[in-house]
């Protein structure tokens, strides 16, 4: 069994790779310092879990896991870091990573984390799966959920072939107050006309 730990302070490094052979007397662990060291590793030999650190110099630790997925290497990664896991854990599992743990992390959750990773799971804690849930449905929304009543309806009309001023008449409303519900509408669905806002009502059973 192979690990590749890499963190850029030596005595973490060391820490890690102690509780690694403690459990796994039979394994190999190589320690290395930043990014290209990680990447230099991972195209001479194979790897059961790679422990990697965030906070690394240069390209950091989710950039070099970005570099590893791309370039196809399906290695579990277990992120590290002294950042709390609010700030990093869904960043670094939507960008590929098997599991976050922080440094302060007692060994024997480490230890679960990475036997976990091993059998091809994700580690995940209680309160990262809460948040993984409401992640998963902010990104279920669609697009027009985040606009307000009066924009909705706005758009509503503008789709039904409207005019700025027929619209600004029947809400008895500025023609200036609607021209900026539709720059607003626009900006938030990330379109650029009315004849985009039109398809979009209609794809979405808007009218």
């Amino acid at each position: 069994m192979n690990f590749l730990v890499a963190d850029d302070h030596a005595v973490v490094r060391k820490g890690l790779a102690q509780i690694l052979c403690d459990e796994f007397p039979a394994a190999t662990v190589k320690e290395v310092s930043n990014s290209h060291e990680v990447m230099e590793a991972v195209k001479k030999e194979s790897w059961d879990v790679i422990l990697l650190d965030i906070s690394m110099p240069g390209r950091n630790g989710i950039e070099t896991l970005k570099q590893l997925r791309s370039e196809g290497i399906k290695t579990p990664v277990l992120m590290l870091s002294m950042h709390s896991e609010d700030q990093y854990a869904i960043r670094v599992l939507k960008a590929g990573a098997s599991g976050f743990l922080n440094k302060e992390t007692a060994t024997e959750e480490l230890l679960s984390a990475v036997k976990k990773v091993l059998t091809g799971r994700k580690y995940i804690t209680p309160s990262v799966a809460e948040k993984l849930i409401d992640t998963l449905e902010d990104d279920q929304k669609p697009a027009y959920a985040s606009l307000s009543d009066r924009e909705l309806q706005v758009l509503q009309h503008i789709a039904s072939g409207k005019t700025v001023t027929d619209i600004a008449d029947q809400l008895s409303l500025s023609v200036n107050t609607i021209s900026t519900y539709r720059s607003r509408i626009l900006d938030k669905l990330k379109l650029n006309n009315n004849a985009e806002l039109t398809r979009y009502a209609i794809d979405n059973n808007l009218v």
